[in-house]
C-alpha cells in the first residue's frame, strides 16, 4: 500500500499569466454587488503552480456575501476544459469580494477544503471596489496567504518596433497637431501646423455672425410679442362698434345684432308724470275760470250789460 504524501511546509511559487489576471478582474467588475466565481487552469510541478487560463463559473449560486458552485456550474466548467484545455488540470479557483477586502470566509474555506484539497491548488480573491487582490494556498496542511506571486506576460520578448498603427485620438477639446510632410525643396520652409477643430466647431466668422444676427432677431420678436400680450390683458382697450340711426325714431341700432343700444332724450319731458303739453297733470283750475254748463232747454245766465242771469229784466 502506497503511503500518503506528506504536505509540503514551504509555500509554492505561483505564476499567473497576465491575461488571466485581466479576465478575473473583468469578470468581477461585471457584477459589483454580488460575488462571482471560476476555476484556474494550468499545471502543478516542482513546488510551483502555473496558471495559464481561467473558466468562468456560469450558473453559480451568487449572492452578496457568498458564492457556491452548482451542478450546472461544474458541467459547464468541465465542458469548456475538455474542449479548450484537454491536457491541463484545474489548479484552483477564484472568486470576488465586492467591497469587503481580501480573506477567506468560513464558506470559502469550506469550498477550498472540499473541492480544491490538492496541495497544488490555490484560491484567488479580488475586490472590484478597492482593486485589492491576493491568493491563498496549502502550506503544511493548512491554508495560508501566499507571498511569492509572479505575473508573467506570455507576449514578452516582442520587438518594440514601429507597427504603423497611429496613436488613438482623444475625445477632449485639446488641440491635436498633425505634422504635414513636405518635399525636399520645402525642407527649409517654415513648418506647417494644422489644428483639428472639435466636432461642431466652425472657423468661418461669417457663420458665427449670421447665427448671432438670427438669435438677436428672434429674441427681439419674442420680447415684442410678450409686450403686446401683457398690454392686451393688463391695460384697458377701446372697441369700435358700427351703429346706424333709425330716421323715424332716432334710435341707435347695432348693425351686427340689430339691437337698440341708445334712445334719444325727449327735450319736452321735464318732470316725471308731466303731460304732453307741459301742463302739470292733476292740477285744479281756479274757481273763476270754472263755468257751469247750461242745462238743456234753458239759456245760459249772463251779467247785466251783456251777461244773462237771474236779475236780468225783460225788455
Amino acid at each position: 500500500m502506497k503511503a500518503k504524501a506528506k504536505p509540503v511546509a514551504a509555500q509554492p511559487v505561483l505564476t499567473v499569466d497576465s491575461e488571466v489576471v485581466r479576465l478575473i478582474r473583468q469578470h468581477a467588475r461585471s457584477s459589483g454587488k454580488t460575488e462571482v466565481c471560476g476555476v484556474l487552469i494550468g499545471q502543478d510541478r516542482d513546488q510551483g503552480v502555473e496558471v495559464i487560463a481561467c473558466i468562468e463559473g456560469q450558473n453559480a449560486d451568487e449572492a452578496g456575501a457568498h458564492v457556491t458552485f452548482t451542478q450546472d456550474t461544474w458541467e459547464h466548467i468541465y465542458a469548456v476544459k475538455d474542449q479548450k484545455y484537454p491536457d491541463e488540470r484545474i489548479v484552483g479557483w477564484y472568486h470576488s469580494h465586492p467591497g469587503f477586502g481580501i480573506f477567506l470566509s468560513d464558506h470559502d474555506t469550506f469550498i477550498h477544503k472540499n473541492f480544491f484539497s490538492s496541495p497544488g491548488q490555490v484560491a484567488w480573491v479580488f475586490d472590484p471596489q478597492s482593486d485589492e487582490e491576493g491568493c491563498f494556498g496549502w502550506v503544511g496542511g493548512r491554508i495560508e496567504r501566499l507571498t511569492r506571486i509572479a505575473v508573467a506576460d506570455r507576449r514578452g520578448g516582442e520587438p518594440a518596433e514601429a507597427s504603423g498603427r497611429p496613436e488613438p485620438v482623444g475625445s477632449g477639446h485639446t488641440e491635436n497637431v498633425v505634422p504635414v510632410s513636405v518635399t525636399h525643396e520645402e525642407q527649409d520652409a517654415t513648418p506647417v501646423r494644422i489644428r483639428r477643430l472639435p466636432t461642431g466647431e466652425s472657423n468661418d466668422p461669417d457663420d458665427s455672425s449670421l447665427e448671432q444676427l438670427v438669435f438677436k432677431v428672434f429674441f427681439s420678436l419674442s420680447l415684442l410679442a410678450l409686450g403686446f400680450s401683457l398690454a392686451y390683458f393688463l391695460f384697458p382697450r377701446l372697441e369700435l362698434v358700427p351703429v346706424a340711426m333709425d330716421p323715424i325714431t332716432g334710435q341707435l341700432v347695432d348693425v351686427r345684432t340689430g339691437q337698440v343700444i341708445a334712445v334719444p332724450r325727449d327735450p319736452k319731458a321735464g318732470t316725471a308724470g308731466g303731460s304732453p303739453t307741459g301742463a302739470p297733470s292733476g292740477s285744479a283750475q281756479s274757481p273763476d275760470a270754472h263755468t257751469d254748463p247750461a242745462k238743456p232747454g234753458q239759456p245760459a245766465a249772463t251779467d247785466q250789460g251783456g251777461t244773462k242771469g237771474d236779475n236780468a229784466k225783460p225788455k
